[in-house]
């Protein structure tokens, strides 16, 4: 399916058109990822939607400019608009599900925004429940660490030794999910930029990655949740990722505490789903059944 590009001032947007017989979707992925990532929930949502992906910028095919959530509120608005979307629901993956929330608070006119475990990442002691502060602090600055050192070697050009490891990772990832390898190798590649060494460097790049992470640790998505005026959904992982495992008790705590404060929160129009067994990679377990819980939430949300 090709891709084409729209221009948002000075960035210009690639995005995918799946078609779809029914009304608009805006379907969003997560930081580091692409709108390839995104292909069979895609397929599967087709089925009752105009599916639209994209991929956001500083990612995939899309150009780099500063990350803003604003800026990037602006893009999505310059699809929908380039592309005639009348209305579109929004449904998003980790940081596109923080978007898909923006979007709810900036756009009253959207009929239904789903999250698909969009929320920022713990960065604060009070966002742990259970935890001594300063039994939380020690453990966020290891959690901070772990995730400085990912960044950096991110941030390292890869070799052709590396690129084949990471394209052999990508392999064993999709079959842990019962996936497609080829698919995976895809997606991992649509983030690859040839470098004039031979080498090759990832997007997003150090500084969108920097200005990403800053945004997200600054983010309070409750207040998008009160002002919205559509129907919003929130499904949550409850399991650790292999990768999040070494730091279980953070997780635990921060998925408890989250579920804490959207109880004391008075939205009538704010639904919380916490989905048994599913992680934050719920997107590649159970696309299928999330295609459906998408689906029935929206038509509920339609018919008020």
């Amino acid at each position: 399916m090709p891709d084409s590009l729209i221009s948002s001032g000075r960035v210009s947007i690639a995005y995918r058109d799946f078609g779809g017989p029914g009304p608009s979707l805006l379907l969003l992925h997560g930081a580091g990822g692409n709108l390839a990532q995104l292909t069979t929930l895609a397929e599967e949502l087709r089925q009752t939607y105009r599916v639209v992906t994209v991929d956001l910028r500083g990612h995939g095919r899309s150009g780099d400019g500063p990350w803003r959530w604003g800026e990037v509120l602006d893009d999505l608005a310059a699809v929908a608009d380039g592309l005639g979307l009348d209305r579109p629901a929004v449904v998003g993956v980790s940081l596109g599900g923080m978007l898909a929330a923006l979007w709810a608070q900036r756009h009253p006119e959207c009929p239904g925004v789903v999250s698909l475990d969009g929320n920022p990442p713990p960065s604060r002691p009070e966002h742990l429940a259970g935890m001594d502060p300063g039994q939380a602090a020690t453990a966020l600055a290891k959690l901070r660490a772990a995730f400085d050192g990912m960044a950096a070697m991110l941030a390292e050009p890869l070799t052709a030794e590396r690129l084949a490891a990471a394209l052999a990772g990508q392999r064993a990832m999709a079959r842990r999910y019962g996936a497609d390898p080829a698919d995976w190798v895809a997606t991992f590649e649509r983030n690859l930029v040839p470098c004039d060494d031979g080498r090759y460097r990832l997007r997003p790049d150090p500084t969108v990655t920097g200005q990403l992470r800053e945004a997200m640790e600054s983010l309070d998505l409750v207040p998008a949740y009160r002002d919205a005026r559509c129907a919003l959904l929130l499904v949550l992982a409850t399991e650790d990722l292999p990768e999040q495992e070494p730091f279980h008790e953070v997780y635990a705590a921060y998925r408890r505490a989250t579920l804490e404060r959207l109880a004391t929160v008075d939205i009538p129009h704010l639904r919380v789903l916490p989905l048994a067994g599913a992680s934050h990679a719920m997107v590649a377990e159970r696309p299928a059944e999330l295609a459906a819980i998408v689906t029935d939430f929206l038509h509920e949300a339609a018919r008020g």
